[in-house]
């Protein structure tokens, strides 16, 4: 038994949604919580079991009634539990605790959700094992884990306990302590929170909350507003700048019991471990900003340790309290201490390059007594950081990149202040300098990570000081030189370009770039020139021939010499790629202002290409940029063409429907396929009022010699026999869609399964649908594995009269119970007495086999309803006419057999009694009966009753 649910464990835990497709979510739950109350089963498999429940909660329980219902049996399990299975018992709260929070019962406040919580409160009240051995000591931990979770959920929740978790607190003198501490300090900042919201609420309500030592109380809670808050703001921090706002408790000075419980919160906080105090003085923090009579000096006693703390958390926490509280807690002395301690952790050899990276934006992000900023600055410096403070935080060739990379920004930061005030000091030259040692390291073969972090300085350097000319220039000479030994850089420059462009738009440092470039490559010799080399030199020309301000005459001439040089060959070489290349160069001419002037020489480019490329491909693009060079005016040709339009200085790419380029974003553009924005088409059912085959007639029919059930199941052999469910639906429009859409053509639908209950549906075509005639049948056509409700996914590609492709999503299809439903499928030469004959050995198999324990999946039942008798036979010809064996004039009893393919059967007896009418059920495959009690319960309901 252990190894077979270890297995199911598994499987479920690979792909939940996969393993439930076998069976359904019900009847697993169902198999799970039997086995929990198995007395056989170990404790070890039953902590196995709670695996699904713990990690898949919401896929498991579906509805807040089975959450519930879930819970309660899980706590009946663990009142039968015996006391030393403390291992088990925890888990099964973890998993209650998971199940209650998950489908909501503790939001609203049901049964389940209030027996828990009392469950709870007495574990952590339970000191027996205090000299003991501990062992129940780890399961008040995990119930206080459980609480905390709770009260995270659902904000105010333990509202009511706050003196009995003090107490609990005080009397602690094992590990739990920290574990009270912070659940009491989450409960009593949500209620300050909660208090805050109320213009009501005062120093009274704080003290009757402070005091409060009741039971479970959830009518008290809703009638306070305590209960059920749904404000997103108690679940998040409410630290703000001195420039935001904070919600306020108005309490009057008068605020002693809050004072008394911060306070002893805070002289113990020192016990607790880094992370739990940290959460702590958050939560602290919290509270004291929002009641103003509490005065944030209370913290000045933890100040000297929190200052002198090694820990990253430790210190987040002071400089939490200092944006809060500013100069109302912290003096100009101890500003100047922190940003200092600040700027020597930013560079401590012993911390990680995570802390000192952690520091440094600490730095950055400073909160200052008073700031100058109005804090619409992401990153600014503070005052007190001076150029002298900071040289220690200098960048060097040896940091690593992203440590170089910070210090960078931090210091140009720093020195931007006096390039401001027109003092060109030794900080800028430094920064440079150090940019001029990185591009020496990459000129002599430094690695890929060196080279981005370089490409990044440069930016970072431009960003900040590409308006001093001196600088700006002279880098635009170096990178053309290192450009010079190192073409495979063409991206990276081009990159450099781009991004300097978008944030300095109004700078001509990139257009500056650009033309150095175009320069180093036009005037280099061919004789040197790898074929690797000139690919990027054309990568980097046709970015350079988007730039309307840069003259173009040196590339074209550039072009005219690499098609003629016999070391490059490169014509006879027929290279696709680096044809596409020359064309890309071509096509950015064509759209280029200074065309008129450009005429002639392109057009002798594109004719050598023509008639000298041995590629096919490029030869008739390079025809057809000919023949639009020299047909159309400048206007049309721009047209056309349509790929770049000028947005300033920048080609910005857009598609076209007569988009003609290379690199085939052309012909991309052309087949794309357009998706709707909502639903275009829908599937409508469509059920047929005389479908053939609908009525069993019951004629007395020929009975064979042999068995009939045999002869039956025979049938089967032939795996297509009676396999398919038919289903057939309108295709129409949906109510709300564009007019462009009332014609459609060459309709493709496509569906995809949800589960693995059926097999695979083949895409179906429609050829036309028009919006004022009769809407085509689609024939869908199921073959179940399991014969079980399932969603399918629909979707359509379809073409309209402007002949775009459109790809539209299509409301889900819901396949029910009732659906899958049918027939039996027996000869119509058997009549009603071959019929009755299947029927009665199936029933007798049925129950025979059902009868015995073997692991079999036969299953009876019984299904009892209340109905008007008189009307039963009405009633039963109105809902099972198809299905009925017997004739519907016979009403002692009424025989109705259920075919579900591949091969399942339902048989039910009908039969009326003294008040109830009873639904005798019997079928080979036990997991029907949730969805057959689901459907008599449907079809027995009051209004369908009444329909009668």
């Amino acid at each position: 038994m252990a190894v077979n649910w270890a297995e199911r464990i598994c499987s479920f835990s690979r792909s939940p949604s996969r393993y439930l497709c076998e069976s359904t979510a019900e009847v697993f739950l169902s198999e799970l919580l039997r086995e929990l109350r198995d007395d056989r089963a170990t404790f070890t498999v039953k902590v196995l079991l709670l695996f699904p429940l713990c990690e898949q909660p919401t896929l498991l329980c579906s509805t807040n009634a089975v959450g519930e219902e879930t819970a309660l049996e899980l706590m009946s399990v663990f009142a039968q539990c015996p006391a030393k299975s403390v291992q088990f018992r925890s888990h099964l709260l973890l998993a209650l605790t998971s199940v209650l929070v998950c489908t909501s019962c503790v939001n609203q406040h049901s049964q389940a959700s209030q027996d828990f919580l009392e469950l709870l409160l007495q574990i952590t009240q339970d000191t027996s094992d205090l000299h003991g051995d501990g062992t129940l000591r780890c399961l008040r931990a995990v119930a206080c884990d459980c609480l905390r979770e709770l009260e995270a959920c659902c904000p105010t929740l333990l509202s009511q306990h706050l003196e009995l978790l003090s107490g609990l607190w005080h009397r602690e003198s094992t590990s739990l302590h920290q574990a009270y501490a912070g659940l009491k300090t989450l409960v009593l900042r949500n209620c300050v929170y909660q208090l805050s919201q109320d213009p009501g609420a005062g120093a009274e309500h704080l003290k009757a909350l402070l005091g409060v030592n009741a039971s479970v109380a959830w009518e008290a809670e809703q009638e306070s507003g305590l209960g059920g808050n749904k404000d997103s703001a108690i679940l998040c921090t409410l630290i703000m700048s001195p420039m935001g706002t904070m919600p306020i408790l108005q309490t009057g000075p008068d605020c002693k019991e809050l004072r008394s419980v911060l306070s002893s919160l805070l002289e113990e906080s020192y016990l607790l471990t880094p992370l739990c105090q940290t959460a702590l003085l958050h939560r602290l923090i919290e509270v004291v900003a929002m009641v103003p009579g509490v005065s944030p000096s209370i913290f000045r006693a933890q100040l000297l340790r929190l200052l002198g703390t090694s820990e990253a958390c430790l210190f987040h926490s002071t400089l939490l309290m200092k944006l809060a509280f500013t100069d109302s807690l912290f003096s100009a002395d101890d500003e100047a201490f922190i940003l200092k301690r600040l700027v020597i952790l930013s560079q401590h050899p012993l911390l990680s390059t995570p802390e000192k990276l952690f520091y440094m934006d600490c730095i950055l992000h400073f909160p200052e007594n008073r700031p100058i900023s109005c804090g619409d600055v992401d990153e600014s410096l503070p005052v007190l950081l001076t150029p002298r403070l900071a040289s220690t935080l200098v960048p060097t060739v040896f940091n690593d990149c992203i440590t170089m990379l910070a210090r960078l920004n931090l210091l140009s930061l720093i020195y931007l202040e006096e390039a401001e005030e027109g003092e060109e000091g030794k900080g800028v030259a430094y920064l440079y300098g150090h940019l001029t040692a990185l591009l020496n390291i990459v000129e002599n073969g430094g690695s890929r990570e060196l080279v981005v972090t370089f490409f990044r300085a440069a930016f970072l350097f431009l960003l900040y000081f590409g308006h001093m000319e001196r600088y700006s220039n002279s880098m635009i000479e170096k990178l053309s030189e290192l450009y010079r030994c190192h073409s495979y850089l063409a991206l990276h420059v081009i990159d450099l370009a781009d991004q300097t462009l978008s944030h300095l738009s109004e700078s001509n440092w990139a257009v500056g770039l650009l033309r150095a470039m175009q320069q180093v490559i036009t005037e280099a010799p061919l004789a040197q020139l790898t074929l690797q080399d000139l690919h990027c030199h054309l990568k980097l020309l046709a970015r350079v021939a988007e730039e309307g301000d840069i003259v173009q005459h040196s590339t074209l001439s550039f072009l005219s010499r690499i098609l003629t040089q016999p070391s490059l060959s490169l014509c006879e070489r027929s290279n696709w790629r680096q044809g596409n290349a020359v064309l890309g160069v071509c096509r950015r001419l064509l759209v280029h202002p200074s065309l008129d002037s450009l005429l002639i020489p392109l057009a002798n480019t594109l004719q050598h290409l023509t008639f000298y490329y041995g590629d096919t491909d490029i030869q008739d693009h390079a025809r057809l940029y000919y023949t639009l060079l020299t047909t159309l005016s400048r206007e049309k040709l721009a047209g056309v063409l349509a790929q770049g339009v000028s947005k300033g200085r920048h080609q910005v790419k857009q598609r076209s429907l007569s988009a003609i380029m290379t690199d085939s974003d052309g012909l991309t553009s052309v087949l794309t396929i357009h998706q709707t924005e909502t639903p275009i088409l829908k599937l409508v059912e469509w059920i047929d009022s005389d479908p053939q085959g609908g009525e069993q007639t019951h004629q007395k029919g020929e009975q064979a010699n042999s068995p009939l059930l045999e002869i039956y199941r025979a049938q089967f052999k032939d795996p297509s026999f009676a396999s398919e469910i038919p289903l057939d639906y309108h295709l129409t429009h949906t109510q709300a869609h564009h007019v462009c859409f009332d014609q459609l053509f060459s309709i493709r639908l496509h569906f995809e399964l949800t589960d693995h209950h059926y097999e695979e549906l083949c895409d179906i075509s429609v050829p036309c649908l028009f919006k004022k005639q009769p809407a085509p049948v689609v024939k869908l056509r199921l073959k179940p594995r399991w014969p079980f409700p399932t969603t399918i996914h629909a979707s359509a590609i379809f073409t309209t009269q402007d002949g775009l492709s459109w790809y539209s999503l299509l409301p889900d299809i819901h396949v029910t119970f009732q659906q899958v439903l049918l027939p039996l499928p027996s000869p119509p030469s058997w009549g009603a007495a071959g019929r009755l004959s299947v029927f009665e050995g199936l029933w007798e198999e049925i129950c025979c086999v059902s009868s015995k324990e073997d692991g079999n999946k036969y299953a009876t039942s019984l299904f009892c309803c209340q109905l008007d008798v008189e009307n039963l036979a009405a009633w039963v010809e109105k809902h099972f006419l198809r299905f009925l064996i017997t004739d519907p004039s016979y009403e002692e009893e009424f025989k109705v057999l259920l075919f579900l393919p591949p091969q399942s059967h339902v048989l039910l007896k009908i039969k009326s009694g003294e008040d109830v009418v009873h639904f005798s059920i019997a079928t080979e495959n036990w997991q029907l009966l949730p969805h057959i009690n689901t459907f008599l319960l449907t079809l027995t309901s009051l209004q369908e009753i009444n329909d009668i």
